[in-house]
């Protein structure tokens, strides 16, 4: 991945270029203490990822971003801040920041954001690959070619923040035993589901207990992820587009909302999130044949 860091603080600035290096998370191309120029510079590097300050002297983090936007560049924005009003933060999020990076800088946070910056980097790259191959092979625009299952998929995955989770490759392959069936009115034993998803990656039959078990983990960590994420959007703006779609249909609502009052107060959870994976398992299914009916 390639770095752009605008913040009016050197010391930040060096701390983040001494991570990236350290840590082998990309290169950084260029940084900006926020003045006027920045934006040229920006666009004209055309960085994949820009690690941006909330609050700078001459433009704020969320109006560059604005401007960037309004000019064409394509690429992501992480926003560092020290600043937890949620009316700002929330505005930043709808101005395109992907993530928050809390100051002071905590070497750990930097590295599992930026992680997961790439790893969502990588897969748009994907599909967009995928995108542009269709519409060589078929001379079909992108425009007109009914989006596929597994787009449909990844993009709700995505929209719930656990696109880049373990067990997304494993809520692909269930997806796709689901919509071969003629028709999903609940969810089989999900014990019979892992075996049918772990079958289609290959998984050999000796193998399959070890590989059911360690699915259904992988599974539930990815959904648990998915509640702190909408609790997280929730907590900050629960009007977000995102928050407000998926959080009553997937999930028990109350988690939710008692998730994002632990948030609110800054504390940590008094315990693990109730999970119910045969819920959001048919929702996913549902949610995915519903979009897909709408593309054809």
């Amino acid at each position: 991945m390639r770095y752009f860091i605008i913040d009016d603080d050197n010391v930040s600035r060096s701390m983040l270029k001494s991570i990236i290096a350290d840590r082998e998370l990309g290169m950084v191309i260029g940084e900006s203490d926020g003045g006027l120029k920045t934006i040229e510079q920006v666009h004209a590097l055309g960085p994949d990822i820009v690690l941006i300050d909330l609050l700078m002297p001459e433009v704020d983090g969320i109006e560059m971003i604005r401007q960037l936007k309004e000019i064409g560049f394509q690429g992501q924005f992480v926003m560092l801040s020290q600043v937890v009003n949620k009316e700002m933060v929330g505005e930043a999020y709808r101005a395109g920041v992907e993530f928050f990076i809390h100051k002071p800088i905590n070497r750990i946070e930097v590295e599992n954001v930026l992680q997961r910056m790439t790893e969502k980097a990588q897969l748009m790259q994907s599909l967009v690959t995928i995108r542009d191959s269709l519409a060589h092979i078929g001379a079909v625009t992108p425009k007109t070619t009914p989006r596929s299952l597994k787009e449909i998929v990844l993009s709700v995955l995505r929209d719930m923040g656990i696109a880049s989770e373990n067990g997304s490759k494993d809520l692909l392959y269930i997806m796709e035993v689901l919509t071969e069936q003629p028709s999903v009115v609940s969810i089989p034993p999900l014990k019979q589901l892992y075996e049918m998803a772990a079958r289609k990656m290959g998984v050999a039959e000796a193998e399959l207990p070890k590989e059911v078990k360690a699915m259904e983990q992988r599974i539930r960590r990815a959904i648990s992820a998915a509640i702190d994420h909408l609790a997280s959007l929730g907590a900050v703006d629960y009007t977000i587009h995102e928050f407000e779609y998926y959080a009553p249909r997937f999930f028990d609502f109350q988690e939710i909302t008692a998730r994002m009052k632990q948030i609110q107060k800054e504390e940590l959870p008094s315990r693990p999130a109730k999970v119910h994976i045969k819920k959001f398992l048919l929702m996913l299914y549902k949610e995915t044949i519903e979009q897909h009916k709408n593309f054809l």
